[in-house]
């Protein structure tokens, strides 16, 4: 996907004015609430008319002002996603699925709604009624719709903030796979540093209706740590639950890590941990009430405003914990140095449940 943005466009008091040019299979808009990220996919599916500029995608012209070429929304090749479902009610699943595919001529239905019904974990819900489906299961017949009008874009507004953190995560697992196994290039609009990282390599950080970084999502991660209340978020998978003397034991890049108790009802599952709730040692400490002590190898160094962002190999997985610069230099944590990082079993938080590996 190539898609070239060169727009102005005034909203009562809020102006939107966007100067980018992207390639790649997808890309996030990050941004809070009010900074423009609806404004502007609202331009991009026609659904507005910027007040100026041009819209170029894969090289083709969707809107130029200079030029009086306007694409109408159903000539653009674009579908959409939002935060609610929006499925038609008389309709069973397959009905609502096969909705916008009836409405492409036969030369472009390139995607069958069987294999879009595997790719989304829908094949036994095909002839249920949309009413009698969970909010993720909703969720995931509208993403099979949009996808099924074999879109050269699938644009994504908030899809997953109205669900709760396990139907959330197992979509964002359904939805790639989806994209991916259909070669449909995607934009993914959120407030979400997490879900970001999760569906996109590279994201646009939108702030007052401009765009003022384009950068991979690791690397804003890090860019953000300081600014965020929670720092940077570790997002680990865990398996294998075990338990040992009232504690969960999960399996981790070849080693283990304990979490509390109530994590007993979770084999497998998707857990964050803040870089806040790691603490470091130079030496190996007498003893320690934190239920997590890694040894571990320091890859790299990096700055996050006032804060040192310090990468740690431990095992075959990785983690980031947040110091200060001068607890840097006290310690002399270097690249390539030994340290020992302490985590309490009450500091992960679970994300979704996951399958069994």
């Amino acid at each position: 996907m190539r898609l070239d943005l060169s727009l102005t466009h005034q909203l009562d008091h809020f102006r939107l004015s966007v100067e980018v040019g992207f390639q790649g299979d997808n890309l996030g808009l990050f941004g809070p609430s009010g900074s423009g990220k609806s404004t502007l996919v609202a331009l991009l599916a026609g659904l507005n008319t910027p007040a100026a500029g041009s819209i170029r995608l894969n090289g083709d012209t969707l809107f130029d002002a200079g030029r009086s070429v306007d694409l109408p929304p159903e000539q653009r090749g674009i579908a959409l996603v939002f935060q609610q479902p929006a499925l038609f009610p008389h309709l069973s699943v397959r009905g609502n699925l096969l909705y916008g595919f009836k409405r492409r001529p036969p030369r472009d239905r390139s995607i069958n709604v069987e294999s879009v019904a595997a790719a989304l974990g829908l094949e036994q819900l095909l002839e249920r009624g949309v009413n009698n489906l969970s909010g993720g299961e909703r969720q995931r017949v509208a993403i099979g719709r949009a996808v099924l009008s074999s879109p050269r874009l699938l644009l994504m507004d908030e899809p997953l903030s109205a669900l709760d953190d396990d139907s959330k995560f197992q979509i964002i697992s359904y939805l790639k796979a989806a994209c991916a196994r259909f070669g449909i290039p995607y934009i993914f609009i959120s407030h979400s540093l997490v879900e970001m990282r999760m569906m996109t390599d590279t994201a646009a950080v939108i702030s007052r209706g401009s765009i003022t970084d384009i950068c991979g999502t690791e690397e804003l991660a890090r860019k953000l740590m300081e600014r965020s209340p929670v720092g940077y978020i570790n997002i680990l998978s865990l398996n294998s639950m075990t338990e040992r003397d009232r504690l969960c034991v999960y399996r981790w890049e070849g080693g283990e890590l304990l979490l509390s108790p109530g994590n007993l009802d979770t084999g497998s599952g998707l857990f964050e941990l803040s870089s806040k709730d790691i603490i470091l040692f130079k030496k190996h400490p007498e003893a320690i009430s934190a239920r997590n002590l890694l040894q571990c190898t320091v890859a790299s160094l990096f700055e996050s405003g006032t804060k040192m962002g310090v990468e740690l190999k431990c095992g075959k997985g990785r983690l980031i914990s947040e110091i200060v610069p001068d607890a840097a230099r006290e310690l002399r944590i270097e690249p390539g140095g030994t340290v020992y990082a302490a985590i309490k079993a009450s500091a992960f938080r679970k994300l979704a449940t996951t399958e069994e590996k």
